[in-house]
């Protein structure tokens, strides 16, 4: 099954990142909002809403998958012209590196990105909250990616994704108190 797992990754790295986000995002959200609100719901008003986010997430997957490659590429070029110290180069200094600077300079704008989706289908135009997801770039995404990042790399969405499942359910614990 694992190995079956892997060879559809590889074979298919953007339509396996849409599918595993598209599920665990929302399931992720979903899980969250049945949290704070004390009850088992979707976190939309209508049900047509749930495929729509399914498809933002999805979405989501496929420019995260970009994300990743692209910001692997810009730590090796960082570390290549001797703009990171060497000890970044290799191990967990790497997936570090990779991690701080895929939510520094990617992850703000990903937020963002999946705040105007959910906005568009909610018919809403609503940044509440933005400035605590921001913060989880920090107390959560870092360390988070830091050991995705460890990983290899037909692992590495996957485990992304999972993480928002995470993060749903401690976010969701959090305001339900």
């Amino acid at each position: 099954m694992i190995q079956l797992y892997l060879d559809f990754v590889r074979a298919n790295p953007l339509i396996s990142a849409a599918i595993q986000f598209g599920l665990l995002g929302t399931l992720g959200e979903a899980l969250s909002y049945s949290l704070r609100h004390k009850k088992i719901g979707l976190p939309c008003g209508h049900y047509w809403q749930i495929f729509a986010k399914i498809a933002a997430w999805a979405l989501l997957g496929i420019v995260i998958k970009y994300g990743f490659t692209g910001m692997k590429g810009f730590t090796a070029a960082l570390l290549e012209h001797e703009m990171l110290p060497q000890f970044l180069a290799d191990g967990i200094g790497w997936a570090f590196a990779v991690s701080v600077l895929t939510n520094v300079f990617f992850g703000p704008q990903m937020m963002f990105f999946h705040r105007v989706e959910d906005n568009l289908i909610l018919s809403e135009w609503n940044f509440k909250g933005m400035s605590t997801a921001l913060w989880t770039l920090l107390w959560f995404w870092i360390p988070a990616h830091t050991l995705t990042f460890s990983l290899p790399g037909e692992w590495q969405i996957g485990l992304a994704a999972l993480w928002s499942v995470v993060l749903g359910l401690i976010l969701g614990l959090a305001k339900g108190k």
